[in-house]
C-alpha cells in the first residue's frame, strides 16, 4: 500500500508544482501585457506602468482565461484613444504567454 500512497502524494506534487508553474507564467505574460498597453498608450512614468501591471494581472484572477484583461486593455485603449482591437489584444497575450512560459520554464 505504501507504494500507492508514494504514487499518489507525488502525482499531488507535481499537480501543485504545475499550478504554480502556470500561475507565475500567467502573471509574467500579463505583466509583459501591460507594459505593452502602456507603451501603446503613452504611458511612461514608472509609478502609473507598476500600478497598470498590479491592474491587469488582478483584473485576471476575477475569471479563468485571460478574456477579462482583453475586455480591460481595450477599455483602456479607448479611454485613452488608442485604435488597437481586441484581436490585437489576443495576438499579443498569445505572444507574452509563450514568452512568459519559456522564461519561467527556464528559471526552473
Amino acid at each position: 500500500m505504501s507504494s500507492f500512497d508514494d504514487r499518489e502524494r507525488a502525482e499531488e506534487a507535481k499537480f501543485a508544482h504545475d499550478a504554480g508553474l502556470r500561475f507565475k507564467a500567467e502573471a509574467r505574460r500579463n505583466k509583459h501585457l501591460a507594459h505593452w498597453a502602456c507603451a501603446q498608450m503613452g504611458v511612461s512614468d514608472a509609478d502609473a506602468i507598476a500600478n497598470y501591471v498590479a491592474e491587469v494581472i488582478a483584473t485576471d484572477l476575477k475569471e479563468a482565461g485571460p478574456e477579462d484583461v482583453v475586455v480591460k486593455v481595450k477599455a483602456d485603449f479607448d479611454a485613452k484613444g488608442v485604435a488597437i482591437g481586441e484581436d490585437a489584444i489576443r495576438a499579443q497575450i498569445a505572444q507574452f504567454d509563450a514568452q512568459a512560459k519559456a522564461e519561467v520554464l527556464a528559471e526552473g
